[in-house]
């Protein structure tokens, strides 16, 4: 019976790992992404559909707006076609696993298992090679002894056997850096883990107590009838993962006046996406100092080496960190100087205010929840949010060359150039992208254009487009008083702009939403054109 633990063991871990090598063969990663974020869809859309909402039971949403919602929360972008508050308990927990399973923190802690699995396939291949030559030699060197034919050894094989050494050595040495790879690698990957879940434990137990403790946020939710355990959970994965949703109707708008939950949020949105790279490599700094493992000092030196993308050298975590937090800066003095008497923020104190400002420019990239109703804001702060959006998170501003391509190894080197294919001198920019996007929106949405203007306008369209591309989910939404024909049954709903779009506009919006969470393998698009 002692023996049936470690053995369940090592069969579970090994057949994780196959699972592992099976994508990792000869798959590129944008197609293993791809294929992981529509699985992902397609489960919290069948998860989403099988269970029932909150409303009467004779309601129940359009399949393609359940569909929307689920590809919405596996790609973290929180673009929405329906109420939130339509949702079960039941579902919210689906929109959980979704925003969890999509956001770039975890996804980012997969891909850490891809390349271990391509090391460790590497490193049995080298010891097999090692293990296949000491094997042969040594049986032909028994079989001659026992045979007594010691002095009637083949002198030409053994003689073959010693020169092949130097290979077998050198293939040893190869082993050696990839077993400290391997070592730092999966040790980075306890650390991604523990950073993950000790966020999420903190985060959700602040907001918990916040909840527990101010009256005015406890009321809110016994109003709404929301679930005093699952709130906490879900506003704080999806603030985290930077997905945006809340299981409010009105987002966050209805918390604007509670400043210190917007403060419990604030770092959690940055720790999860803009300052996750700069922030984990702080972390692996401190365990260096705390513990003196070698393994975390190789790590911060040859970050470039190990192959993580969210671990960045120590020039570009900074310069990171500083682009970042100068970003939020320039919109804080921006949103406040044009906001401060607007109609977005009356009715608050300047406390409130600066703090709801803070929150709002800081969702911007891209976690997109809000506290302000977006389309009352000016037009230049609209056209800021538009530029911030558009930015990856990776984005920073660094004026010296960063590039050590001189100090890799040839075969390295040799390796990127294979890398580059036809299709991504041919593709085309983002920009392009986005253009193509919107016309086929106006396309598809002419008939509204022409007999609700100051809705469904350009402005409007390309804002919800560079949302969904962001995976940001700031919405300009849709209000009745803007109708130019007054309808009488039309009624203000709380959700996206997009839910007044037609099937076809949806269906456009679900791509620029897969398309937006796969744009870092399309940094180099547009390359073809020569503009003279």
């Amino acid at each position: 019976m002692k023996m049936m633990k470690p053995l369940s063991s090592s069969l579970h871990q090994d057949s994780f790992l196959s699972f592992f090598k099976i994508l990792s063969l000869k798959v590129k990663p944008i197609w293993i992404e791809l294929g992981y974020f529509m699985i992902l869809s397609l489960l919290g859309y069948l998860g989403l559909s099988v269970t029932k909402a909150k409303t009467l039971p004779s309601f129940r949403p359009k399949n393609l707006d359940v569909f929307f919602t689920s590809v919405s929360a596996a790609t973290v972008s929180s673009m929405s076609t329906i109420e939130m508050e339509v949702f079960s308990d039941t579902q919210l927990v689906f929109m959980i696993l979704l925003m969890f399973l999509g956001g770039e923190a975890f996804t980012s802690f997969l891909g850490l298992q891809l390349i271990k699995s391509k090391i460790v396939r590497k490193e049995s291949a080298l010891q097999n090679k090692v293990d296949s030559f000491s094997i042969g030699r040594d049986s032909d060197l028994s079989n001659s002894i026992s045979n007594n034919n010691i002095h009637h050894l083949d002198l030409g094989n053994l003689d073959a056997s010693i020169k092949l050494e130097p290979e077998i050595k050198n293939s040893i040495d190869d082993s050696e850096p990839i077993f400290i790879k391997l070592k730092c690698i999966r040790l980075l990957s306890y650390v991604v883990l523990g950073y993950i879940l000790v966020v999420l434990l903190l985060g959700s137990s602040l907001v918990s107590i916040y909840i527990n403790f101010i009256p005015s946020a406890n009321q809110i939710l016994k109003k709404k009838g929301l679930n005093l355990h699952i709130f906490p959970l879900f506003t704080t994965v999806s603030t985290f993962s930077n997905c945006g949703f809340a299981p409010t109707n009105e987002n966050m708008m209805i918390f604007k006046k509670n400043s210190g939950l917007l403060l419990i949020l604030i770092p959690q949105i940055l720790l999860g996406n803009t300052l996750y790279p700069p922030c984990l490599r702080l972390t692996i700094w401190f365990l260096w100092k705390i513990t003196k493992r070698e393994e975390f000092k190789h790590i911060l030196k040859d970050s470039e080496r190990l192959g993580y993308s969210q671990l960045f050298p120590s020039c570009e975590t900074i310069s990171l960190a500083i682009t970042v937090v100068g970003f939020i800066f320039v919109q804080f003095i921006v949103f406040c100087s044009l906001e401060w008497y607007s109609q977005a923020t009356s009715g608050l104190s300047a406390y409130e205010k600066l703090v709801g400002s803070l929150f709002e420019v800081v969702n911007t990239r891209h976690a997109g929840e809000s506290v302000f109703d977006v389309s009352t804001l000016t037009p230049a702060i609209l056209i800021m949010f538009i530029f911030m959006m558009y930015l990856s998170p990776s984005t920073s501003f660094l004026p010296v060359d960063t590039s050590h391509e001189g100090g890799l190894k040839t075969t390295e080197i040799m390796n990127r150039r294979k890398g580059s294919n036809l299709m991504k001198y041919i593709s085309l920019s983002q920009l392009s992208y986005l253009v193509i996007f919107t016309i086929l929106i106006c396309i598809t949405e002419r008939d509204k254009m022409k007999n609700d203007p100051l809705n469904f306008n350009v402005a409007n369209i390309v804002f919800e487009v560079v949302s969904a591309y962001g995976n940001v989910g700031l919405s300009m939404g849709y209000s009745c008083a803007r109708q130019v024909k007054s309808n009488g049954h039309c009624k203000d709903a709380l959700y996206g702009f997009a839910g007044k779009w037609s099937n076809l506009g949806k269906f456009i919006l679900i791509i620029v939403m897969f398309f937006g969470r796969l744009k870092k393998y399309n940094k180099s698009g547009g390359k073809a054109w020569k503009f003279i």
